[in-house]
C-alpha cells in the first residue's frame, strides 16, 4: 500500500516555490489549488483550470496573487489520496494538469536510443535482447552525448550505419534533424501521485520512464515543470512501431505530478536542464531496482522539442504537457539470466527530483485501475455548476 505524506510530496524546499495542483472535491468535482505553507487553497474561482493560470503573463506572480479558500492541510488530503481505503466524503489529490495535451518526446537520449533499437531487432522478445545489445554496441558505441542531432556528423553516420545495414526508425529520431513527438494519452486521462498506473493486461515485457515533464502554454512558453512516468510496453513496441499508441496510451498508463512547479525566482528552466530524476522500483517479491536520468545528457534541449511540438504548422489553444524522455532504460534481471526487466503487479514506482517532489503509484493492469469517466464535458458542467465559467 502507499502512504503519502507532504515530506512525500513536496519539493526539498518545501513551500518556497510556486506550486499549483488540483485536488477532487466531494460534491463538487476538481479544483485547482495553491499549495502553500499553510495548507491547500481553492484557487478555481480565480484559475478555473491549471490550463487557465498557464495562460497568464506570469503565472507564478498570479498564483501568489491569488487569496483562494483554505480547503485543509496538504498531509489530510495526501493521506486520503492512494486508492486503498479512501473515504469518499473527503478530498484527494489529482493529476495537476487539465486541459493540456499530453505530448511525449521519444528517443531524447543515447541509451534510451539504443534500447529502443534493441526492442525493433528483438522484435518484443527479452530472450534476444541482451545479444543484440552487444552488436548494436560494438556497431555505434554507447556515447553520443557529443553528437547533435541533424548535424553533419550525425547525417554522416547515418550514411554509415545505412550501408552496413544497422539503420533503424529509431536511430533517424535520435539523431536525424526531426524529433520524435506524438501524443501519449487524452486530455484529462492522467493520474497523480498515490494512484494506480496501468499496464496493459497482455504486456510481458514493460517498464517505467521516469521523465521531466514541461507544462507549455498555447503560445509555447514553457511556464513549469512536473515529474512523469510514461508507461511503456517494450514487448508491444518492439513487435512495431505501428503499436505505438497500444504500447503507450492504455487506462492510468501517463501518470503526472505531484504537483507543477512554476518558474519564478526559486526554479527556472535553467534548473530543469541540470536536473537529475530518481527512480526506484520496489515489488513485493522483495526485487529493488534503482536507477536516474540525468537531464543534462539529453539530446536535444527541452526549448528544442517544445518548438518542434508547437508553432505554424500545430497549434494548442489550451497548451499542453510534454515528457521530456528519459535516459533510463531497465536491463536489470529480474527472474531470470538474460530475461531482463518486466513489472509484476503491485509494483511501487517512485519517480523523484529534490525540485519537484516525488511521483508514487502502485502498478496494476490497466483494466484494474480506475476506470477513467470524467472527461471534458463534464469537467465544463462541474465549472458551470460552481460559476466560475
Amino acid at each position: 500500500m502507499i502512504s503519502l505524506t507532504p515530506k512525500d510530496v513536496l519539493p526539498e524546499d518545501g513551500t518556497r516555490g510556486t506550486l499549483v495542483g488540483r485536488v477532487w472535491l466531494p460534491q463538487v468535482g476538481p479544483a485547482v489549488v495553491a499549495v502553500r505553507e499553510d495548507g491547500a487553497f481553492d484557487v478555481t474561482a480565480r484559475f478555473p483550470t491549471v490550463t487557465a493560470l498557464c495562460e497568464e503573463a506570469d503565472p507564478a506572480a498570479a498564483l501568489r496573487a491569488a487569496k483562494g479558500e483554505r480547503i485543509g492541510d496538504l498531509a489530510a488530503i495526501l493521506a486520503n489520496t492512494p486508492p486503498d481505503g479512501r473515504d469518499a466524503t473527503k478530498p484527494h489529490l489529482l493529476a495537476p494538469v487539465d486541459l493540456q495535451v499530453l505530448k511525449a518526446a521519444g528517443v531524447t537520449f543515447a541509451i534510451s536510443m539504443l534500447e529502443r533499437v534493441i526492442e525493433e531487432r528483438a522484435r518484443g522478445n527479452p530472450a534476444s535482447a541482451e545479444a543484440i545489445r552487444k552488436e548494436v554496441v560494438s556497431l555505434v558505441g554507447d556515447d553520443f552525448s557529443k553528437l547533435k542531432p541533424g548535424s553533419a556528423q550525425a547525417m554522416k553516420l547515418k550514411q554509415v550505419l545505412i550501408e552496413q545495414n544497422a539503420w533503424s526508425q529509431y536511430l533517424e529520431v535520435g539523431i536525424g534533424p526531426d524529433a520524435e513527438v506524438f501524443t501519449k494519452a487524452p486530455t484529462l486521462s492522467s493520474v497523480g501521485t498515490g494512484m494506480d498506473a496501468g499496464l496493459h493486461p497482455k504486456s510481458t515485457w514493460n517498464n517505467p520512464e521516469p521523465e521531466v515533464v514541461m507544462i507549455v502554454s498555447s503560445t509555447g512558453q514553457i511556464v513549469g515543470a512536473a515529474l512523469g512516468n510514461d508507461v511503456n510496453l517494450r514487448d508491444f513496441e518492439g513487435r512495431s512501431a505501428l503499436l505505438l499508441s497500444k504500447a503507450k496510451d492504455n487506462n492510468a498508463s501517463c501518470s503526472i505530478g505531484p504537483l507543477v512547479r512554476l518558474f519564478d525566482a526559486t526554479f527556472s528552466l535553467d534548473d530543469v536542464r541540470k536536473m537529475d530524476v530518481g527512480l526506484t522500483v520496489k515489488g513485493t517479491d522483495g526485487f529493488v531496482l534503482d536507477g536516474h536520468s540525468s537531464i543534462s545528457k539529453i539530446s536535444r534541449d527541452p526549448t528544442d522539442l517544445v518548438a518542434q511540438t508547437i508553432g505554424a504548422v500545430h497549434q494548442y489553444p489550451d497548451g499542453f504537457a510534454l515528457f521530456l524522455g528519459t535516459m533510463f532504460a531497465p536491463v536489470k534481471d529480474r527472474d531470470a539470466p538474460g530475461q531482463g526487466f518486466t513489472h509484476k503487479r503491485d509494483d511501487i514506482v517512485t519517480i523523484a527530483a529534490p525540485q519537484l517532489g516525488k511521483l508514487v503509484n502502485r502498478m496494476r493492469n490497466s483494466d484494474e485501475c480506475e476506470h477513467w469517466t470524467f472527461g471534458v464535458s463534464a469537467l465544463m458542467a462541474s465549472l458551470a455548476k460552481r460559476k466560475v465559467i
